[in-house]
């Protein structure tokens, strides 16, 4: 990247979609718990706080993009870092069709002639083009979104505030005095729930962290964290200050709008209804680049297609653009904005990576204890966030058991697509296998397809990986091999030992490697001795040399001792 995000650009990226919230869980949280709905929302503002120590350690510790998938891959086997990666993308898709409809559905509040179909899809098709100019440019554009957004935010909680002032405690405390339907505990358990919708978009900031300048990413977490932490409490609250519950429950699907005529006026509600369409949009925004970093990262493992890759003048990944519009489109189509498939999509997506995430990291303590990083969560801290999260998780599908159903309609044709390409190695040769049994006079047709499959299956052997050692440890190579076998696709591995000048090799290396090329028949190994400093100078040399990518490159974990950062080494993986 030319152009790294500063630290304003950057969190208004992520900024505009984790805010776009404070327009619905309010409502939202008033509905499943009435008057104690802004307890509910601290609630969930606690949990993200420990979030971002989480994701502060994480990402750290490995900034790469990726997120929750980053996290795993770096840490546990490559097959959960791909489930990781599915409900990822899914969540964007869902962010983006929820986020686009909803703008236009705003704007056409206001403009009654808007179509909202072919609206939504333009501004798609928009922020498509934008993303694919550059992320520079779209960045310029989020900064504007998410100021407009935080101006219009405290305007509003400003009108607010004063109406409240002049008018006294009569409406909050009729509002408190309205008996519940169940429990205090159950109606605190339901509305954190649906409250930790409000935090869908903190993880998007870790799909570009390398888009970031260094030290801009724990900062976008705070950032985020504040908004949350503000506003969201803040405009339940107010909301039982000034608007009797029964008509905040009339008015859940506009409440901002609704305190904004209240309390300022129609002018008021307009600012409020147009802010609401450029922040929604905003989160579009949010969709496309956040997704771009991890699909760009899982074509480099070989999880999507490699063509994927191919760039524009400007940087961008303009096919991995086109094609998440065109899911996007597709998505939309299929379910035809309806917002009760696309919200079961996203709810149970959104939350599931917000788990694997903590799970990331519960591993990265577990198996890469020895790695630098920033700053460090605490155990008790990473248990209670993952089991909120659950428990927010086990909340939403009570609300809404159809919910859970929806998820999995769209989530096994994700997994068949990146499950496919994580072990399509597999099934080449059992498509080979089944060949032999339905075609045993082997004519003309099983020759063409048996060529063509033993091709396929070359292509994707052919690639080799490195892995650097200069350590003559055979259970840890023992483990490389393991990993390798379970997780890649290959045929031939470089193990490297990079020694300078005047120092002495690992005496057993050779031997051990030996061994270990004859215990694993499969996998060629091929021992190399380069002279040099091993570092970022040595890795891009070998890369360029040998035409291996640096993400087929693998190392153990450092050690603090180590005199370079993990980013510094381009996208070498840790894998022991």
């Amino acid at each position: 990247m030319k152009k790294k995000l500063n630290q304003l650009e950057a969190t208004a990226i992520c900024g505009n979609d984790i805010s776009s919230s404070c327009l619905y869980v309010s409502a939202l949280a008033i509905v499943y718990s009435g008057q104690y709905a802004w307890i509910s929302l601290l609630v969930v503002a606690f949990v993200l706080f420990l979030f971002r120590k989480i994701y502060g350690e994480v990402v750290g510790a490995l900034p790469l993009n990726g997120g929750a998938y980053n996290a795993l891959l770096n840490t546990t086997k490559k097959s959960t870092a791909s489930l990781a990666a599915a409900l990822t993308v899914l969540s964007y898709m869902a962010t983006a069709v929820i986020s686009a409809s909803e703008a236009v559905k705003y704007a056409y509040s206001i403009w009654r002639f808007i179509p909202v179909l072919p609206v939504t899809i333009f501004l798609m098709f928009c922020f498509m083009a934008l993303v694919i100019i550059g992320i520079g440019e779209s960045s310029k554009v989020a900064i504007v979104i998410f100021l407009f957004h935080l101006f219009s935010l405290t305007l509003l909680c400003a009108f607010c505030i004063v109406f409240f002032a002049q008018n006294g405690f009569g409406t909050l405390l009729s509002n408190y005095k309205v008996p519940l339907e169940g429990s205090v505990f159950s109606a605190l358990f339901l509305g954190f729930s649906a409250a930790m919708l409000g935090i869908s978009g903190f993880e998007s900031s870790a799909n570009y962290v390398e888009e970031q300048k260094a030290g801009v990413f724990p900062k976008t977490l705070r950032n985020m964290w504040v908004v949350v932490t503000v506003f969201n409490p803040l405009i339940a609250f107010l909301a039982l200050a000034i608007i009797p519950l029964h008509v905040i429950e009339s008015n859940q699907d506009a409440l901002l709008s609704h305190m904004a005529d209240v309390s300022g006026g129609n002018w008021l509600s307009i600012l409020v209804g147009i802010d609401a369409a450029l922040v929604l949009s905003g989160a579009v925004l949010t969709s496309f680049v956040g997704v771009g970093g991890l699909m760009e990262r899982m074509a480099l493992d070989r999880i999507l297609p490699k063509f994927l890759l191919k760039k524009n003048k400007s940087g961008s990944s303009y096919l991995i653009y086109t094609l998440f519009f065109i899911l996007c489109v597709s998505i939309l189509l299929a379910t035809k904005g309806n917002l009760a498939k696309l919200a079961g999509v996203y709810t149970i997506a959104f939350l599931s990576v917000m788990v694997l995430f903590g799970l990331g990291n519960m591993m990265l303590k577990i198996n890469r204890d020895k790695l630098p990083r920033p700053e460090r969560s605490s155990w008790v801290g990473l248990i209670i966030a993952i089991l909120a999260v659950i428990t927010a998780m086990a909340g939403n599908i009570i609300l809404n058991p159809s919910y859970l159903g929806i998820f999995t309609e769209y989530l096994i044709p994700t997994l068949l697509v990146v499950f496919f390409m994580l072990y399509r190695t597999y099934i080449f040769r059992g498509f080979l296998d089944i060949l032999s049994f339905v075609f045993p006079d082997k004519g003309h047709l099983f020759k063409t397809l048996n060529v063509q499959t033993k091709k396929l299956l070359a292509a994707i052997n052919k690639q080799q990986f490195v892995f650097f050692t200069n350590h003559d440890d055979v259970a840890t190579l023992n483990k490389v091999m393991l990993y390798i076998k379970n997780n890649e696709p290959t045929r031939i591995l470089k193990i490297v030992a990079v020694v300078n000048e005047g120092h002495i090799m690992a005496p057993k290396l050779k031997e051990d490697i030996e061994v270990l090329d004859r215990a694993y028949p499969d996998i060629h190994i091929q021992f190399v001795e380069e002279v040099g400093v091993f570092g970022p100078a040595k890795i891009k040399e070998l890369s360029k040399r040998w035409g291996i990518p640096t993400n087929f490159m693998f190392i153990g974990s450092p050690g603090d001792k180590f005199p370079y950062k993990i980013q510094e080494l381009g996208d070498v993986r840790l894998i022991i």
